[in-house]
């Protein structure tokens, strides 16, 4: 069946035809292309058409599509058992690498996504503190979870309001959103709220609503504020984790938070997310304290193996790599008229403007633009994430071969985008 064929099927089975949103196309138009297969940095569709992947997965595949070390390993685990419910030798050894790759990482549980990561690593922010409060930042993502689901009100320091049909206006309540980069804001906040707070959590590298790079004195000041207070940092590192240097953005700003989330990269293309830091922290995360979490399938063996496959090639040589390739194709990129694509290691946001550091800054303009420049690339052979608001991933699989498929593409789209 074709992509459209397919597409009209799903639309009788899942809600816009998709199992997550922005995989319907909605925000770029067009049709979703139905993934056949995929190899490195490439994939072939159900027309039979190849694209060169620049979603990669929303990041996970810092190796590449179907890397021969992540198969042989999920093949050797799978011979012995796709779950068990029960522990087993490859969580012991995940473990112990993320540990090695993250200094300050104490103890930690493992969860099937970042979602759930998230939300368990709040409960138990809340159990340690006994504070109910919690505090986040308009643009950063931290999964679906209620208390996360919520918009900045309508004042400076303020109560959040859902954003999401079926959350509790009870629950958004609990937490306070800030605009990032606003240190006045942030003052007031504290002033007011900052010892009824139990945490403050932040993307310290947001990369779901754009790439908005913060100042470190912005950071460095929400870790001296939180220690003031006896509110707990907690750093979302689902997508900066392991991709921006070995131990992520704390490694790279030089900031320990309290307890630190993790996704995408850990699974290394399995489903798997995890929390920890502080051992005082978690220890009140059941059985050894009275916070509750647990998952059926958390420390899946299978996913184990695809993590430890990946975090076990993940070296500082790699990292340096990476930083430098996103340079060339960022740089070749900016070829199309207007276009900037501001970049933090293998992470890059193409957008028609500079400067953003806010979600608020994001011009309706702008994703236009991105709107057009989706479809035209796409025409090329090249496959951007279906949403002005997402960023690119670059993987090891990004090799001279591609970026020469890129540049030509990037050439061509040029000229249409200069001639419209």
């Amino acid at each position: 069946m074709s992509n459209a064929t397919m597409f009209q099927e799903a639309l009788t089975h899942f809600p816009g035809g998709v199992s997550s949103p922005v995989r319907a196309f909605r925000a770029v138009g067009g049709t979703p292309k139905f993934f056949k297969r995929a190899w490195q940095c490439w994939f072939e569709d159900e027309d039979g058409q190849t694209y060169l992947d620049l979603c990669m997965s929303w990041g996970p595949l810092i190796l590449g599509h179907a890397h021969p070390a992540v198969l042989a390993a999920v093949s050797e685990a799978m011979q012995e058992g796709l779950t068990f419910g029960a522990p087993s030798r490859r969580e012991l050894a995940l473990a112990r690498r993320i540990k090695e790759m993250v200094p300050f990482m104490e103890k930690l549980r493992f969860v099937s996504s970042g979602t759930e990561a998230v939300m368990s690593a709040l409960r138990a922010a809340r159990g340690f503190t006994k504070r109910d409060r919690i505090l986040k930042f308009e643009g950063c993502y931290h999964g679906h979870s209620d208390g996360l689901l919520v918009k900045a009100g309508s004042g400076l320091v303020t109560f959040g309001e859902p954003t999401s049909a079926g959350v509790p206006a009870a629950i958004g309540e609990l937490t306070s959103v800030l605009p990032l980069d606003d240190f006045g804001a942030l003052a007031r906040y504290f002033d007011e709220h900052g010892f009824q707070t139990a945490c403050v959590i932040i993307e310290p590298v947001p990369a779901n609503n754009g790439l908005l790079p913060q100042q470190l004195e912005f950071l460095k000041t929400l870790r001296e504020l939180c220690t003031r207070h006896g509110a707990l940092l907690i750093f979302d590192e689902v997508i900066s984790g392991f991709r921006v240097a070995p131990g992520g953005a704390a490694e790279m700003y030089k900031i320990q938070p309290d307890l630190v989330t993790y996704g995408k990269i850990i699974g290394g293309g399995m489903p798997v997310g995890c929390y920890g830091g502080r051992r005082d922290v978690m220890g009140v995360v059941s059985p050894d304290g009275p916070v509750y979490q647990a998952g059926t399938l958390s420390g899946n063996p299978v996913a184990m193996a695809a993590g430890l496959a990946t975090l076990e090639l993940l070296t500082s040589s790699v990292y340096s790599d990476l930083n430098h390739r996103a340079t060339l194709w960022a740089k070749a990129f900016e070829k199309i008229p207007g276009l900037h694509v501001p970049h933090i290691g293998s992470l890059l946001w193409p957008i028609f403007q500079e400067g953003v550091r806010r979600s608020d800054g994001v011009k309706s303009a702008s994703i236009t633009q991105y709107n057009k420049l989706h479809k035209l690339m796409l025409d090329q052979g090249v496959y951007l994430a279906p949403s002005g608001y997402e960023v690119a991933f670059l993987s090891l699989a990004h090799d001279k071969k591609a970026l020469e498929h890129f540049e030509k593409a990037v050439e061509k789209v040029a000229l249409q985008m200069h001639n419209n």
